[in-house]
């Protein structure tokens, strides 16, 4: 049995930033597929709907959203069309440090102007001057150890206007069998069968995004519980 007490430390595949080819595009569609059956895409609007309530003046002028860590670009997608249907402005900027994942990227979201992409190294000082109203990750801060978060959102914080979501899993025993139990009926991609029981160890429990939180000096936040095992975390500038 796994220790689901402490977060691992053991690299995915997608760690890998030379990782392309048809494993790459196989592994995106699998994700996405996943996370819209599982509801998790729809805590990234969720979070979204709270930074609006509490930024109502945003509703009439152009949102900029930069989504780091974003893979596919299948929740910009979902971001934009709800932002459509709302009369929203947003300018969706999607940041990843895969090349060949933002190639696949540009090409799934080929219907949306209002979505681009940049292949930016986010520890630069190039990055950290950059300003955005919401900065956006889903399932990318679990790749991380504690010490590089606590520096991420510490200087995120000082570079949006209305706040910060990220979208990441608990980590809990039953959450990982079950994403075991999918893939290894369902999944034809060796990267999500070896990847998603892993992202789960590497993930959260309540209590470790408060310490995270705490130790960057961020007092204005809501962490909510959502299915299937998903933290909704939405820090307030």
């Amino acid at each position: 049995m796994p220790d689901f007490s402490q977060r691992s430390t053991a690299l995915e595949w997608m760690d890998d930033l030379s990782s392309s080819g048809d494993i790459i595009v196989q592994t995106l569609k699998e994700l996405d597929t996943i996370n819209r059956l599982l509801g998790g895409n729809n805590i990234s609007l969720t979070g979204l709907k709270k930074l609006l309530s509490r930024h109502p003046e945003k509703r009439k002028e152009k949102i900029v959203i930069a989504d780091i860590g974003c893979g596919g670009g299948d929740i910009m997608k979902l971001l934009a069309g709800w932002g459509r249907k709302n009369n929203l402005q947003l300018e969706l900027i999607g940041i990843d440090a895969n090349p060949h994942v933002l190639e696949y990227a540009r090409q799934n979201t080929k219907d949306f102007p209002e979505i681009r992409f940049e292949q930016i190294d986010i520890y630069s000082k190039a990055f950290s001057k950059l300003k955005f109203d919401i900065i956006h990750t889903s399932l990318f801060t679990h790749h991380f150890p504690e010490p590089e978060l606590v520096a991420f959102y510490s200087q995120w914080v000082g570079q949006v206007n209305m706040g910060i979501i990220n979208n990441d899993l608990h980590r809990h025993w039953f959450a990982y069998h079950s994403i075991d139990w999918l893939t290894r009926m369902f999944s034809r991609s060796p990267m999500v069968k070896y990847d998603a029981r892993l992202s789960v160890l590497r993930s959260f429990l309540k209590a470790d995004l408060e310490h995270i939180l705490h130790k960057a000096g961020i007092q204005s936040y809501d962490i909510q519980w959502k299915w299937a095992f998903r933290w909704e975390l939405v820090i307030y500038a």
